[in-house]
């Protein structure tokens, strides 16, 4: 399960291995907490913006599309307690065994109080089923923080994307207007050369990376 704040989040931050898990036969769950839209006052955008992304499941082959209505960089307006749970509810309604969320030191709060409610969520109580969760990187959120050792995306986990990498750049298409032109980082060139940037750190062509939060095995 992919828990994202907002529709383009799934894309940027694991796009490329939402595209893989599929292929390889997984069963693929996207819960997006956030409207998107609601903070730019657009009743007509917020539709637009939960059609795109019923589009890029689709596309992408997900099993299951889970589209919630929290305010757009509000979270901070409600208890925590709230968001974690409508979380709880789709965690407990799914029963994924991996959950990929936001990391936790973004700028943006949406990012960092999903990450929070994602982990109190997923409370590691015995024989509970969430026994990995992986922090992903959202371009002009997660390097546009602050930079100290506390607040670094500091990958441990890196997946070849090679194969995925312009199929990932073309669902980001579908959300045309959050797209940006070079060098802004939440462009088309942004994304790519962050995946050839990744890549290189570990020797493949394409890469996305994540940092593995906890991981239980049997």
């Amino acid at each position: 399960m992919v828990v994202a704040a907002h529709p383009d989040d799934e894309v940027l931050g694991a796009g490329g291995i939402m595209l893989k898990h599929v292929a390889d036969r997984d069963f693929l769950y996207i819960l997006i907490l956030g409207d998107g839209e609601s903070a730019r006052d657009d009743q007509g955008s917020i539709q637009k913006r939960a059609k795109q992304a019923q589009q890029v499941a689709k596309k992408i082959g997900a099993k299951e599309l889970i589209l919630e209505k929290l305010p757009d960089n509000k979270f901070d307006s409600l208890p925590l307690l709230t968001i974690t749970k409508v979380v709880e509810r789709t965690i407990f309604k799914i029963k994924p065994n991996l959950v990929y969320t936001h990391f936790a030191s973004d700028l943006n709060i949406d990012h960092r109080l999903t990450f929070q409610a994602v982990l109190t969520a997923c409370r590691p109580q015995p024989g509970f089923f969430v026994k990995k969760i992986v922090s992903f990187e959202v371009l002009s959120s997660t390097e546009w923080q602050h930079k100290s050792p506390q607040t670094m995306f500091s990958p441990t986990e890196y997946i070849n994307i090679s194969q995925y990498i312009e199929k990932k750049v073309k669902l980001m298409k579908i959300y045309k207007d959050e797209l940006r032109s070079f060098p802004h980082p939440r462009s088309a060139e942004g994304i790519k050369t962050l995946a050839h940037y990744r890549g290189m750190e570990v020797g493949f062509q394409n890469a996305e990376a994540f940092q593995v939060v906890r991981n239980i095995k049997d």
